[in-house]
């Protein structure tokens, strides 16, 4: 008699632990479903600039010239893919969530720039506060650290659009 009330009391625990676990799977999903995902909010599409001077997007060094930028498919958000308008170059540079400061009225480049050297560090497309900024080089610090920065801001465009 003691026995089966022991294996009846452990079998209770073991629904109790079962519905436990479901009702937090369920809370935890239901809190995903409602929580704003931040990294949807990047830059999304092909943004298209002229850029009227060389610079640096992560590791490569690029020239002067009219560009596409988009985020690399199956990278989380997380690489984008910069390649200039004729296709002759290209490079992958990481990004990650950054927010501006008010909502940008249009879609920019902002570089950080360094004597005249030029370091592309965020993106952000038109009224969305949330973009994508590039994580400093090395080479970009051990050059912040020996010249005064500044920033300079390049407009963009969606691809298909101009003069907005």
């Amino acid at each position: 008699m003691f026995t089966a009330t022991i294996g009846n009391s452990h079998a209770g625990r073991k629904v109790a632990r079962r519905q436990y676990l479901l009702s937090l799977f369920i809370a935890l999903a239901f809190a995903l479903t409602i929580y704003p995902n931040k990294a949807q909010a990047q830059i999304v599409g092909d943004l298209v600039v002229d850029i009227p001077f060389q610079f640096h997007a992560g590791n490569a060094k690029l020239p002067a010239g009219e560009y596409r930028i988009h985020v690399l498919d199956d990278s989380d958000l997380t690489v984008m893919e910069i390649s200039s308008a004729d296709g002759s170059t290209s490079a992958l540079f990481q990004v990650q969530n950054t927010d501006a400061n008010s909502t940008p009225a249009k879609s920019e480049l902002i570089f950080n720039k360094y004597g005249n050297r030029y370091f592309l560090a965020k993106l952000f497309d038109e009224g969305n506060p949330s973009g994508s900024e590039v994580p400093k080089s090395q080479y970009e610090k051990r050059i912040s650290q020996e010249a005064m920065q500044a920033q300079e801001h390049v407009p963009a465009h969606r691809q298909g659009q101009r003069g907005k």
